[in-house]
């Protein structure tokens, strides 16, 4: 049976002409999970970025298709109303905005993508409904969704946002950014639980992480290492394990022409690398 097909081919990024990425190459099918892991400034949400159509990061050289169409043609709505989503490490606040008019505008545009602004949104009723569902089995507190988007949250509270956006959108494919930092361990459990019951088998995951809690309940397919701004390894769980509990020193050996770049990257302090790069 035919399924879901994001491809990046040769992908080359800049910010303020500064290069980030250096030739990626990745292919992942809907239901499938994938650990994208690597040291500080090695290019993990500069990927993420560029798939989502950030403005700052331009693609310089290579594709990123979705089933064959491509996704660099598209301006970042339509990149979300075609089924890609992604999970901010620094959500922005919207004052003024209730987490459910902004749900149900968003939920309205993704799965109805010709709809033109100002016309019916999905009925209130049946919104209302699914909402009340979905925050229940993500065992959230019905006010929440009364509240401005992420206005006043605590870190735990906006990847839980996220989250929820990810369940209500139920998109093809989800890049989650660090969805785990600056959260204790049992807010990234049940992170990662419900990551796992909302997406794993439904939707192509990207989790970029440098800790394997998120992993705990979505064990990755294909765990891939970034440095220097490409991927040089591609492993299964084994890897992310490795990664974990003995760091990167292994490939920093390994890859020493990478590992320059990186280094590179990080004792200049370019102005390409974002504030969650230097993280």
């Amino acid at each position: 049976m035919a399924t879901d097909l994001l491809t990046i081919t040769d992908l080359h990024v800049s910010v303020d002409d500064k290069p980030i990425l250096r030739g990626v190459n990745l292919r992942m099918q809907r239901g499938e999970t994938h650990a994208l892991m690597g040291p500080n400034g090695s290019g993990k949400s500069t990927l993420g970025l560029a798939l989502m159509g950030h403005p700052k990061y331009v693609v310089t050289q290579g594709a990123i298709e979705l089933n064959g169409v491509d996704l660099l043609a598209m301006e970042a709505d339509a990149r979300a109303r075609a089924g890609i989503f992604m999970a901010f490490q620094r959500p922005v606040a919207i004052p003024g905005v209730k987490m459910a008019d902004f749900l149900r505008h968003a939920t309205t545009n993704v799965r109805f993508p010709d709809r033109k602004e100002g016309e019916q949104l999905i009925p209130m009723k049946d919104f209302r409904k699914e909402l009340r569902a979905k925050m229940d089995h993500l065992r959230m507190d019905v006010e929440f969704a009364r509240r401005y988007v992420n206005d006043g949250f605590s870190g735990g509270e906006m990847k839980r946002a996220e989250i929820l956006q990810m369940a209500m959108l139920q998109p093809k494919f989800a890049i989650l950014d660090e969805t785990d930092s600056g959260l204790d361990a049992d807010a990234v459990r049940l992170a990662s639980e419900s990551i796992a019951e909302i997406g794993r088998n439904n939707m192509g995951l990207l989790i970029i992480t440098h800790h394997d809690k998120l992993l705990e309940h979505n064990p990755p397919d294909f765990t891939h290492v970034m440095l220097g701004g490409r991927i040089v390894e591609t492993g299964g769980v084994e890897l992310a394990a490795e990664l974990y509990s003995q760091g990167y020193d292994r490939i920093r050996r390994t890859y020493p022409e990478a590992e320059a770049e990186n280094r590179a990257m990080l004792d200049h302090d370019e102005p390409q690398l974002s504030a969650v790069e230097r993280e």
